[in-house]
C-alpha cells in the first residue's frame, strides 16, 4: 500500500469563513503564504507551526475557535469541509471495497482493471503482500498442493497471455473472474478534513492493517498517513466522539 503526491489546500478560506457567523474576522491571527526564518524557503523543522506543504501558520485565537467548533459536532465544524486533500493511494481491492463506504464529499479516479488488466505481466508485485504471512498457507496446506505464489499468479498470467494471443474475450472474462482481492489498484482521491476525521474515528482500531496498522505498525496505512497531514494532531486527532 502506498500514499503518494499528497496535496493540501484551503486553510485560508476555511479560517476566514469559520469567522463569518460571528463577524469576528478581526480576531483571526493566522498567517498564510509565509516562511519560517530558520529554514526558509521551505520549512521542515519541528520547532514551529509552519508547514512545507502550504506555508500556513495557525494562530492561537484561530486554533482555539477551531477546536471549539470541532468538538461541538459536524454541524458546527463546517470549516473542515473546506480544507481539501488530494492523494494517490495504491491499495488492494479489499481496501477499496471498504473505502467506497465514504462516498459523500469524496471523489476518486482509478486505474482501469477493465481496460488495462491484460496490458502488463501479472506478478506477485501486482498484489498486496505487505503483511503476507506464508505460515498461514503452510498451516492449512496439508497436501502441499496449494500455493498463492506458484499456482494462482501463474494461472492468471497464463490467462492474460492467452487473451493477448487470441483476443478471445472468454480468457479475459476468466481473468477478471478469478482476480484476487489483493490486486493493487491506484486511485487519485480528493476529500476534505471532515471526511478524514470521520474515517479516523471509524477506522482507527480496524483489524485491517491497511486502515490502522494496529497489528503491524510497519505496514503503510491510512491512519499513519493522516497523522502526517498539516495540523493533523490538533485538528483531526484531538477529539473522541
Amino acid at each position: 500500500m502506498k500514499f503518494e503526491k499528497t496535496s493540501v489546500w484551503g486553510f485560508e478560506h476555511a479560517i476566514r469563513g469559520m469567522r463569518n457567523p460571528m463577524n469576528s474576522w478581526q480576531k483571526s491571527d493566522s498567517e498564510f503564504d509565509v516562511r519560517c526564518d530558520e529554514c526558509s524557503p521551505d520549512c521542515s523543522c519541528d520547532s514551529c507551526e509552519y508547514t512545507a506543504s502550504n506555508n500556513v501558520f495557525i494562530g492561537e485565537n484561530d486554533l482555539d475557535l477551531m477546536n471549539k467548533l470541532i468538538k461541538s459536532g459536524s454541524e458546527h465544524r463546517k470549516f473542515l469541509r473546506q480544507i481539501f486533500v488530494s492523494v494517490d493511494i495504491t491499495a488492494p481491492l479489499y481496501f477499496w471495497k471498504e473505502f467506497d463506504t465514504y462516498k459523500v464529499g469524496t471523489v476518486a479516479n482509478s486505474t482501469s482493471t477493465m481496460h488495462k488488466l491484460a496490458t502488463t505481466p501479472i506478478t506477485m508485485e501486482c498484489f498486496e503482500t505487505d503483511d503476507y504471512d506464508e505460515s498461514v498457507i503452510d498451516e492449512i496446506n496439508d497436501s502441499g498442493e496449494i500455493s498463492a505464489e506458484y499456482d494462482i499468479v501463474p494461472f492468471l498470467e497464463k490467462l492474460r497471455e492467452r487473451y493477448i494471443e487470441t483476443k478471445n474475450k472468454k480468457y479475459w472474462k476468466e481473468l477478471i473472474r478469478w482476480l484476487p482481492e489483493s490486486w493493487l489498484q491506484k486511485r487519485t482521491v480528493t476529500m476534505n478534513y471532515e471526511n478524514i476525521l470521520t474515517i479516523i474515528h471509524q477506522r482507527k482500531n480496524h483489524k485491517l492493517n491497511e486502515w490502522s496498522g494496529k497489528d503491524n505498525r510497519d505496514v503503510q496505512n491510512f491512519i499513519a498517513w493522516a497523522r502526517k497531514l498539516p495540523f493533523a494532531e490538533k485538528l483531526l486527532f484531538n477529539i473522541d466522539e
